[in-house]
């Protein structure tokens, strides 16, 4: 990859090939899968359940290895990371979402979302100051002193949306973020998240069934049959 190329793209994968060795059987869950990924732009992976997709972005995240292939993210090459490094790159890099929220059950929404700044050494008046204007961007700003317990799905759900963004991640991993809420909060949660990452120019990469984000994503791909297609 040139420098052109480099400062253009914030994700390269090549050659990237997922198996596993069951019953003493491979099972290849995709090979030879090629993409790159504009920074600050919105990308969204589809397909059907077990086809690969939350593997791939396993791989990305560093929560997962390759059989084969190599991906770049910025200057890490993540499909060689050994585990401090790895480590090194979550924290710096990376925002993550998941299906589930995973709040600290006796912390606030306010706690959940600045406790990842201030374990990093940021002070504790800064990393609320942030944490603040991230809950407002989310529609949380009436909301934030509440446990996980007094908060809808939805609420929860976009309160791990702000906790992504809080330590400036570069880049966001959204796994089927709306994926465990009702057809009115996926919309809300899906919108508002694509809002924040456009607002502080973030680069998105999500695994999602939900059809009606693809109108607000730069690109869209498919994993079928083990390939990875364009869909636009």
């Amino acid at each position: 990859m040139n420098k052109n190329e480099s400062a253009e793209n914030l994700i390269y994968i090549s050659g990237l090939e997922k198996t596993y060795r069951e019953t003493g059987e491979n099972l290849t869950v995709f090979s030879d899968l090629n993409m790159t990924v504009k920074r600050a732009s919105k990308t969204l992976i589809l397909g059907e359940s077990g086809s690969g997709k939350s593997t791939l972005l396993n791989i990305i995240g560093a929560l997962d290895t390759p059989s084969a292939g190599t991906v770049r993210v910025g200057d890490y090459d993540v499909s060689s990371l050994d585990e401090n490094r790895a480590a090194e790159y979550r924290a710096c890099v990376l925002g993550l979402v998941f299906q589930f929220h995973y709040l600290l059950k006796d912390f606030t929404a306010l706690e959940n979302v600045f406790l990842p700044l201030y374990m990093k050494g940021v002070s504790k008046k800064e990393a609320k100051e942030r944490a603040v204007e991230l809950l407002a961007d989310v529609g949380l700003e009436n909301r934030m002193y509440h446990l996980p317990s007094q908060l809808s799905g939805g609420e929860r759900q976009r309160a791990a949306v702000a906790r992504s963004l809080i330590a400036d991640p570069e880049l966001i991993l959204a796994d089927e973020p709306t994926g465990n809420l009702d057809p009115e909060n996926a919309r809300l949660v899906g919108g508002l998240l694509f809002s924040v990452v456009e607002k502080y120019r973030k680069t998105l990469v999500m695994v999602t069934h939900d059809m009606s984000l693809t109108d607000r994503a730069d690109e869209c791909f498919r994993i079928k049959e083990g390939r990875l297609v364009n869909e636009f």
